[in-house]
């Protein structure tokens, strides 16, 4: 009832800002009739379309709801940029209006007003053309150095790939993820990292594509953790999944890596909302490195979210490697991140503690990363002073 409500009220607000949006360009644009009638209908289209795709995992068969979601989440990511540059138009026009009152000249410029109008979905084309190619293209490599003080001169250049928030689901399948796992691969790391957000979907109808990941192989093995999607989509089964593809799933608990001589402890918690689903899942990074060796020079936690890295730094890990954000994922997201989270992208320090926080693997939602490009993640381990 509760869900049948949001998703109601979000059906509403999405026709407010269509209407918005339509009042706001049509009237204006210097176009004829017959291609404002065609913008009345595309947007009449996507006040449809966009519900369908966000629901589409309620919708049978299979096959059908793909291409539901195919169609309702690229509209909507091309509505998104509308309706912020539809915005972003009656800002500029109220100062340009502003100005001419002031300087006692006519207000308005018939031309700015009506070529604005026609601008702003042009540029809304280009945004979602750009972000579409950003998002479905494989994610490029970041190579991040980490500072470590006494770091061991075993573990100087000791390499983590990191992969995070792929979302496997109604428009990230198989062929994608395998072009990730080749990818990975080639780096030929030390150890691999998965934290969480792998699968938007559940395990009956998402497990041939998420096999690939069988394939990730590195020295030390691949390690991962749960996001909060993987709550939302039946963690226990996926866990189960996971495990059988040969992944090391740590639920709050650590393993020490004997590497050349010296010892490292990779550690993994739950998502920071865990808890909520299911309370034995209540994520406790202080439980995940319970019983570790104090002669690990090295104590990496893997947690989905970035707001773990203050019971991380408390619990005193080295180095927490996260994702969730997206980076923001496509303007304006990304300023609205930090309401929630402590960081957004990139490396950053709490006390003692690194933090690096991925922009993620693949996308959630709409096919469209704009300002926030995808990542591989390689992290390598360096002293924090020459050798």
């Amino acid at each position: 009832m509760r869900r049948s409500a949001f998703f109601l009220r979000f059906i509403g607000i999405g026709i407010l800002f269509h209407l918005y949006v339509g009042v706001r360009l049509i009237p204006d644009a210097p176009v004829g009739v017959p291609l404002k009638t065609l913008a009345a209908v595309l947007l009449a289209a996507s006040v449809i379309l966009i519900p369908l795709g966000m629901a589409a995992r309620q919708i049978e068969p299979p096959s059908l709801a793909d291409r539901l979601a195919w169609l309702g989440l690229t509209a909507l990511g091309f509505f998104s940029s509308l309706l912020l540059l539809t915005f972003a138009r009656d800002v500029m026009l109220f100062f340009v209006h502003l100005l001419d009152w002031l300087r006692g000249v006519p207000v308005g410029s018939p031309r700015l007003v009506a070529y604005s109008a026609l601008a702003v979905p042009v540029l809304a084309v280009l945004f979602s053309a750009i972000g579409f190619y950003n998002a479905r293209r494989r994610a490029p490599v970041v190579s991040v150095d980490v500072p470590i003080d006494d770091l061991p001169a075993a573990l100087d250049g000791f390499t983590i790939v990191q992969i995070s928030d792929i979302h496997v689901g109604p428009t990230i399948k198989r062929h994608y993820v395998e072009r990730i796992v080749a990818a990975v691969n080639g780096l030929e790391p030390d150890l691999i990292a998965v934290t969480g957000d792998v699968v938007d979907g559940t395990v009956p109808n998402l497990a041939d594509h998420t096999r690939p990941l069988a394939g990730l192989s590195a020295r030390h093995g691949a390690f991962l953790v749960t996001g909060n999607h993987e709550y939302y989509s039946g963690a226990d089964k996926w866990i189960a999944e996971f495990r059988r593809l040969g992944l090391n799933v740590l639920l709050n608990q650590h393993v020490v890596l004997n590497h050349d001589g010296a010892q490292a402890v990779v550690a993994g918690v739950t998502d920071y909302s865990a808890g909520s689903f299911d309370p034995a899942h209540r994520s406790d990074p202080a439980k995940a490195i319970s019983g570790a060796p104090d002669s690990a020079a090295v104590r990496v936690l893997l947690a989905h979210q970035p707001r773990s890295a203050a019971a991380a730094a408390e619990a005193g890990f080295t180095l927490q490697l996260s994702g969730h954000t997206h980076g923001g994922q496509f303007l304006p997201w990304n300023f609205f991140v930090r309401l929630q989270q402590p960081f957004v992208a990139g490396l950053e320090k709490v006390g003692g503690l690194w933090v690096y926080t991925s922009r993620g693997t693949g996308y959630w939602g709409p096919p469209k990363r704009l300002g926030a490009p995808s990542e591989i993640t390689r992290v390598r381990l360096v002293p924090s002073t020459p050798a």
